[in-house]
């Protein structure tokens, strides 16, 4: 019997990421489920949890960080990877120290997403 297909939340107020994102991760065999928002991605995780969400930084309303930091609050244990246009070094270690498994920059290289999702969903250790 073949192991479940991981579901990979996004959260980007972008649509063209969004899209982008979710053509790659499907492309790799895993499942995606996209949100304009970090409140409605809030809202729909109590119904169904991902195995891991990949968080925009900067959007409007919530930020990556705020939902990141909401999502450990509700003692959600699911890892999230930050993602970021916009980075500064303080933010990083900020992001990490709430509990982000990884941060990457954007624009993303594919390999390098792809394989912190793999390392995120099965608890090997990261190099960011």
């Amino acid at each position: 019997m073949s192991p479940p297909v991981r579901l990979i939340a996004i959260v980007d107020d972008e649509e063209p990421i969004r899209k982008a994102l979710c053509r790659l991760l499907r492309a790799s065999g895993l499942n995606a489920e996209a949100f304009s928002s970090g409140q409605t991605f809030l809202d729909s995780v109590v119904a169904r949890q991902p195995d891991c969400v990949i968080l925009d930084l900067h959007m409007p309303g919530l930020s990556g960080l705020q939902v990141l930091q909401q999502l450990q609050s509700s003692r959600f244990t699911f890892p999230a990877i930050i993602i970021t246009g916009h980075d500064e070094p303080q933010t990083h270690e900020r992001c990490l120290s709430a509990g982000a498994s990884a941060f990457l920059r954007k624009p993303l290289d594919d390999t390098t997403l792809l394989d912190t999702i793999d390392r995120a969903v099965t608890g090997r250790p990261m190099h960011t």
